[in-house]
């Protein structure tokens, strides 16, 4: 097939471009390079160093004699560029991950929560308004977020996207319906989420697009089997406190000797996914795409579920890191359970990758190769949701004043 990637510079972009190509595919990344400029102004950079987009797609050419274009178009404000360059290549499929992917950068300031609205919002419904207008039967896989559900304890499993409920009519009698799980954002970035769910239910319903929309959980890991091929190659690793994910952050914490840093009481529970088997889910979802005319098609894009306390005992016991506890930045529950249906990718023939001691110190390994790359001033978490919160953190950026336990 040929594929477009949108956003393909990116975490799990970049190793989805590899994985396809290795694949056989005709691979397109559309990206505008967004997210190295946010490096720019954050003044922090990727652990790992990571070559233009140019050399990049260069090496793997020169490694595996496979080509990877690249094409620069901001699909947020570049409509009319994106609208052309579809009319001429007109993809088989469409992945897009052009969003911008952070929750903490999102709540910054109203600048920043302006610019995720804009930019994917936007992004979204330009890719797909395009194709309606060059009537492009491509199938459209979208990364989203398990963030979409909110983490709240119901007490019942999250279904996959649809929730089946019963409507009482005029008349007395129940109607059968699926509806789209309630959405319930933590963020201005898990909003955006939301909101591109229901423009995919109208496109869908109204032009018969196909669609498939993947609640991704947190991604950990930064080698694929594709990126180890050359040194060139590796994935970017963030370990600040903006676009760093929390697994990610703990080891390479435990790597540089810096205590791990849980917000609130730890009793977050989180969805988690090694990042070898998201790229192996984008390319399952594209080989089962919805039938035109039917509805979204949505997975739930996750392989375990933990809890941040426990997650952070395990890193302290297995490096001998200490744990400091910190106020939480977020507006969020203290504790929360959490129980996800994840039955369509393993019956598709996903064979998930689980936290194991050898996978989590090969990211250690990683983080100490690189660890002087690391600005210790960058790791704390101090985005914060609300004023309130904003003025009760503590901002020690090497943790000296925090209650530490072993």
């Amino acid at each position: 097939m040929k594929i477009a990637i949108m956003g393909g510079d990116g975490f799990v972009g970049w190793p989805t471009s590899l994985h396809l190509s290795n694949a056989g595919h005709e691979i397109h990344i559309i990206d505008n390079l967004s997210r190295r400029w946010i490096d720019t102004e954050l003044g922090v950079q990727s652990l790992t160093p990571m070559d233009s987009i140019q050399e990049r797609t260069r090496i793997w050419h020169a490694e595996t004699g496979r080509k990877i274009h690249f094409h620069l178009i901001d699909l947020a404000q570049d409509y009319q560029l994106l609208k052309n360059w579809l009319a001429e290549e007109r993809p088989d499929a469409i992945v897009h991950f052009a969003e911008q992917r952070a929750a903490p950068y999102s709540m910054k300031s109203d600048r920043h929560k302006n610019y995720t609205v804009n930019n994917n919002v936007n992004a979204t419904h330009n890719l797909l308004n395009a194709m309606v207008e060059l009537d492009l039967d491509a199938h459209l896989v979208h990364l989203g977020t398990m963030g979409v559900y909110g983490y709240s304890t119901v007490g019942a499993a999250i279904p996959e996207g649809y929730l089946p409920v019963g409507i009482e009519t005029m008349t007395g009698e129940t109607v059968k319906q699926d509806i789209l799980y309630p959405a319930n954002p933590g963020s201005i970035y898990h909003m955006t989420k939301c909101l591109d769910q229901l423009i995919f239910q109208f496109y869908a319903k109204n032009d018969n697009l196909r669609i498939t929309d993947l609640h991704q959980g947190i991604v950990w890991g930064t080698h694929t089997d594709q990126t180890r091929r050359h040194e060139q190659l590796v994935n970017r690793f963030d370990y600040d406190g903006d676009y760093g994910t929390v697994l990610n952050r703990f080891l390479i914490q435990a790597a540089i000797g810096y205590p791990l840093t849980v917000h609130g009481t730890g009793g977050q529970t989180r969805a988690f996914i090694h990042i070898q088997d998201s790229v192996r889910c984008i390319e399952i979802a594209l080989g089962n795409p919805p039938a035109r005319g039917s509805k979204v098609e949505i997975f739930n894009q996750m392989t375990e579920t933990h809890r941040i306390s426990g997650l952070a005992k395990m890193i302290a016991g297995m490096t001998g890191a200490e744990i400091a506890w910190l106020p939480n930045p977020r507006k969020e529950a203290a504790e929360n359970d959490l129980v996800v249906r994840n039955e369509k990718f393993l019956e598709l023939g996903l064979e998930p990758t689980t936290l194991k001691e050898g996978l989590l110190e090969e990211v250690v390994d990683v983080a100490k190769k690189f660890a002087y790359r690391v600005d210790r001033s960058r790791v704390p978490a101090v985005s914060a949701w609300t004023r309130d919160i904003a003025n009760s953190i503590n901002r020690d950026p090497e943790g000296k004043a925090l209650k530490s336990v072993s």
